[in-house]
């Protein structure tokens, strides 16, 4: 039985994780962090309302006793200059692993990062290089087990629609052709994400980098 903190379920991907963990035999509890309550009641569920992601070091206390963090919070590039993104990608981030670490290194780190992703962290696209220093810093912090997840295409399932108005439109005009691209070995699903993420609990032999595919093969 596992105890999990889960970040950005509010989010397309963060809600599927959500949903796998609270139908998963596996997981005992589920610590939900967010600036608003989720409005969502479950036995498992525990809630921690933090209204500045830099400060998770100011609540340590409510952080222990967990088994793995599934960070799944995001946010779009989109008109966002590289400053204000690397606050709310690596910043956030960096507060959450170094608190996690300091109470818990034998904790299991899974980070939804994106296809794409640059190690390098000097190539062209923004995004990509905040991304990369984002999985450098958690790969090198010291945890037992992190796992960046790059998933690429991702369909929605069991009722979850993402706050991105153009990507629910997409969705929407693909739905009817959801069960024939749900076959391609390249596209996920946030119900697959979800239970990769709980099964790499168990053990992994994909690397510590997960595309599209390992993702369903874990899934």
């Amino acid at each position: 039985m596992k105890k999990v903190i889960i970040t950005g379920s509010t989010g397309m991907v963060g809600k599927g994780v959500l949903y796998e963990c609270m139908e998963h035999p596996e997981i005992e509890k589920i610590l939900l962090v967010n600036r608003s309550t989720l409005g969502v009641q479950h036995p498992k569920l525990e809630e921690l309302l933090l209204k500045d992601f830099t400060q998770f070091s100011k609540v340590p206390e409510q952080l222990k006793g967990y088994d793995a963090c599934f960070h799944c919070m995001g946010v779009s590039a989109v008109g966002m200059d590289e400053a204000n993104y690397s606050k709310l990608t690596f910043d956030i981030t960096k507060s959450l692993a170094d608190t996690l670490f300091e109470i818990n290194p034998n904790m299991t780190f899974n980070y939804v990062s994106g296809a794409g992703t640059d190690s390098s962290e000097k190539g062209r696209v923004m995004w990509a290089r905040v991304k990369g220093k984002t999985e450098n810093y958690l790969l090198n912090k010291g945890f037992k087990h992190a796992y960046m997840f790059r998933p690429g295409f991702i369909i929605p399932e069991k009722g979850i629609k993402s706050r991105t108005g153009w990507l629910n439109t997409l969705y929407t005009i693909l739905k009817p052709f959801h069960s024939v691209i749900k076959k391609s070995k390249s596209v996920t699903s946030t119900t697959k994400i979800g239970l990769a993420m709980i099964n790499i609990l168990n053990g992994n032999d994909e690397g510590n980098y997960l595309s599209n595919v390992d993702i369903n093969s874990l899934a």
